[in-house]
């Protein structure tokens, strides 16, 4: 509904100054659950509904017309403040530092269950009975083996490669292996109306995951890849699969194996974050849940997300000592320096997740040894939340401040962090997966843009144009100092040009 307000009607709304201000009295709406908004461009009046959550649908605003006719737009860098789905998965308050899982509070979870149970809790909405359970575990567990040719193409990836590009192009390559999932080949909504094999396909690549993880550890380290076994948890199962050699049982260590299992319950699920957002944009245009998953790990893999651990380790590993501190906080102060692992996109308390992970770092350390960079750890901590600087920014520790640590206590390379936060976000992105399928409102994500490009313009022939400076025209790839002063065909090497 619109109004137009009688002339004359002030040109900018409401104003303040130091020595003045005016206001206008605007109508009330029938609706008490709505926003009226003044439009001082045309002088009109806009009532926009408010949803049963108190958000605003942003397609109202098209009805806001500009003089030109046009509507207006939502613009939101980043997503910074816009929600784009109804989800019952994960609630955060991050003002008051809290998570739950489906209502369920993380400490209970980490402290109470096991990351398979909070994975069924995550997919389907409450916990298991123990016939659900042993049923759920069974399907996964026996869902751990891949194809042979699939292992085939993991050793074909250089000796170096990176753990985690091993990862996502295994679990792109998954969905090559199974055509009858695949609804390009079996139709475009086997996933909506067939929850059997919704289910399969979840079975499936969380059975996989710790595989396929396992691999491209062992093929790093240059050991032939370990079977996965049906008769240990999930966490030990990984870890034997990691760790194995030629002794017989093979049992990793149970506090290692417990402490990896809150690890992965901490990091099942964090609402939209920018994988699990990759996941949902994915799952929109309804691809199967490898091609989903494998883009939504290739957003993990960014040093912004599920590399930040890894960015902490080389923080504190670049202070070097207790004593370097304060030199390093001030260089942070300065802009010199970043400060990794603390601070939240959502939080502006501490990360309950941190309080958490910190209790299970010294437990970790009573069995391996303590990770010599927790002495320097505790006292970046101690000085941060001490100095007016950070407290005013609200920054506080994060869960990558500490599980870094505690990964490196357990020997593993700094490259492999990524994928052990994978492992366990794929439950989250399975069930952000799934809930999406069932939304009866969901349709194909496509933002939109605010264009400030040029305007149109005629094309001008090659012959006649003008080079942009700001464009590199030649690239220089250097020759080794051999080939530098080598000929061939009786000519000099060419010299680079840049």
């Amino acid at each position: 509904m619109t109004w137009t307000l009688p002339a004359p009607a002030p040109a900018s709304g409401i104003e303040a100054g130091p020595s003045h201000s005016s206001f206008v009295v605007l109508p009330s709406a029938g609706n008490a659950q709505s926003l009226t908004i003044l439009d001082n461009r045309t002088n009109r009046l806009y009532t926009v509904p408010l949803t049963k959550e108190g958000a605003v649908n942003a397609t109202a605003f098209a009805q806001i017309k500009s003089p030109t006719g046009e509507g207006l737009r939502v613009y939101d860098s980043g997503y910074m403040n816009t929600a784009v789905c109804r989800s019952k998965i994960c609630e955060i308050d991050g003002d008051r530092g809290i998570l739950r899982y489906r209502g369920f509070p993380i400490e209970e979870l980490a402290e109470k269950s096991s990351f398979l149970e909070v994975a069924y809790l995550l997919v389907y909405g409450e916990l298991p009975s123990a016939d659900q359970f042993k049923y759920f575990e069974h399907e996964v567990m026996h869902h751990t083996f891949i194809h042979m040719k699939l292992s085939e193409l993991l050793k074909q990836f250089n000796y170096d490669a990176h753990p985690m590009g091993m990862f996502i192009a295994a679990m792109s390559a998954l969905s090559t292996f199974d055509p009858s999932g695949n609804p390009a080949l079996a139709g475009n909504d086997i996933y909506i109306k067939d929850k059997a094999l919704r289910n399969k396909q979840i079975f499936r690549i969380l059975g996989k995951v710790t595989t396929i993880a396992a691999m491209t550890y062992r093929h790093r380290i240059g050991r032939p890849y370990n079977n996965p076994r049906s008769d240990l948890s999930y966490t030990e199962n990984f870890l034997a699969m990691l760790d194995t050699l030629s002794e017989p049982n093979y049992r990793p260590n149970p506090v290692l194996a417990k402490a990896l299992d809150v690890l992965f319950i901490l990091h099942a699920d964090h609402e939209l974050n920018a994988s699990t957002a990759a996941m949902r944009h994915l799952g929109s245009t309804l691809v199967d849940p490898y091609s989903a998953v494998a883009g939504a790990a290739a957003a993990l893999y960014g040093p912004l997300h599920g590399g930040a651990n890894e960015a902490v380790v080389r923080m504190l590993e670049s202070i070097g000592k207790p004593e370097n501190v304060a030199g390093f906080l001030d260089k942070v102060k300065r802009k010199e320096k970043k400060l990794m692992g603390f601070g939240h996109r959502i939080y502006r308390s501490y990360d309950p997740r941190a309080t958490i992970i910190r209790k299970v770092a010294y437990e970790v350390f009573d069995v391996v040894g303590k990770e010599p960079l927790i002495e320097v750890a505790k006292e970046l901590e101690k000085q941060a939340l001490a100095d007016d600087y950070f407290a005013k920014r609200k920054l506080y520790p994060n869960v990558d401040f500490w599980s870094g640590l505690i990964y490196k206590a357990c020997g593993f390379p700094t490259d492999f962090y990524p994928v052990l936060f994978a492992i366990p976000r794929v439950a989250g992105w399975l069930a952000h997966w799934s809930e999406s399928l069932d939304d009866a409102e969901a349709r194909i994500w496509r933002p939109r843009q605010l264009y400030v490009g040029e305007g149109r313009r005629s094309y001008v022939p090659m012959e006649h144009r003008t080079p942009d400076a700001s464009v590199p025209v030649t690239i220089k790839h250097p020759f080794s100092k051999r080939s530098s002063v080598a000929t061939w065909d009786g000519k000099a090497a060419p010299t680079p040009k840049l």
